[in-house]
């Protein structure tokens, strides 16, 4: 069991890295050659492919009474956490879309407390309260802050964080009864059926043939790296770990989001990534990271008393 614990950390430290360079390559696809919504359907339709694919291997059958949950998961963990995002990080910062996606933990805790009725210590309420601050001063600056900034897209970004802790509490049950494999295939499914309503048309429209070579391995990115292996390594950590650790990887990404927009900024001479960083969104970023460090902790601070 220890060796399936340290396969799984392993699992959510590949998958928060790889999902941390996302913010800036998806951005960079956004709207210059794929509309959010277009991005998202070929996201979900990609590597669904690639999950029934490889499901092909794996003969199991679920039953009929889960069949909603699953319906469930692919909405909120497929559908709407993917819509929410791309439309938010087409509008905001990559840095600010990193660092909001960060209140993930606190978000999944109080909805495992709601649904799974996980017991919320001193330290997590703390936490929660540090962490929730970072977010919303972030999401706040949104409005006045200089860069690729948005208060709209902040908020879209936190909408998916929501809905992302949502999905990771949902799942938890089904990932107990089937393989990993099964639930996520059916779940990518479902997610292809919601999303289609709203990416076909734009799809439809885009003109694939002003497409450069970096453009389509940027896709090849999102779709295989940012998708197909991060879905599959953070359904596979769940297994061995409870939701609030899985969601409390999630501080790498901005870690990750901030190293590529230094280096675009400085290094290259990015002038519009350079005003995306600031000693406010530094400030939030160490609130909500210390927000989920406190949260995963799992003995409680002691105060002693003067």
């Amino acid at each position: 069991m220890k060796n399936k614990n340290y396969k799984a950390h392993l699992a959510l430290l590949g998958a928060n890295t790889i999902y941390g360079g996302n913010f800036l390559i998806a951005k960079g696809l956004m709207p210059n050659y794929l509309q959010p919504s277009a991005l998202v359907l070929l996201r979900v339709a990609g590597a669904g492919l690639l999950f029934w694919v490889v499901k092909l291997f794996v003969k199991e059958k679920i039953e009929k009474k889960d069949v909603l949950l699953l319906a469930f998961c692919g909405l909120f963990g497929v559908s709407a956490n993917m819509l929410f995002f791309f439309y938010g990080l087409s509008l905001t910062s990559p840095i600010d879309a990193s660092i909001i996606m960060t209140s993930t933990p606190v978000i999944v805790l109080i909805l495992s407390a709601l649904i799974l009725k996980e017991k919320i210590t001193r330290n997590k309420y703390i936490g929660i309260f540090i962490g929730g601050i970072g977010a919303v001063i972030l999401i706040l600056y949104g409005k006045t802050g200089e860069g690729t900034s948005s208060v709209i897209g902040n908020l879209f970004v936190f909408f998916n964080a929501t809905s992302y802790g949502l999905y990771l509490v949902l799942v938890k049950p089904l990932m107990k009864k089937y393989k990993a494999l099964t639930v996520i295939s059916w779940i990518f499914m479902f997610g292809l059926v919601f999303t289609i309503p709203f990416g076909i048309g734009d799809l439809s429209t885009t003109d694939f043939s002003t497409f450069t070579t970096g453009a389509y391995l940027a896709i090849a990115y999102v779709v295989i790296g940012t998708t197909f292996l991060t879905y599959l390594f953070n359904i596979y950590a769940l297994n061995y770990v409870s939701p609030s650790v899985n969601g409390s990887y999630i501080y790498l990404q901005p870690v990750v989001s901030f190293t590529m927009v230094s280096v675009l900024a400085y290094f290259f001479d990015n002038t519009i990534y350079a005003q995306d960083i600031s000693m406010v969104k530094i400030l939030s970023c160490i609130l909500v990271i210390t927000g989920v460090y406190l949260i995963s902790r799992k003995k409680s601070l002691s105060f002693k008393r003067l």
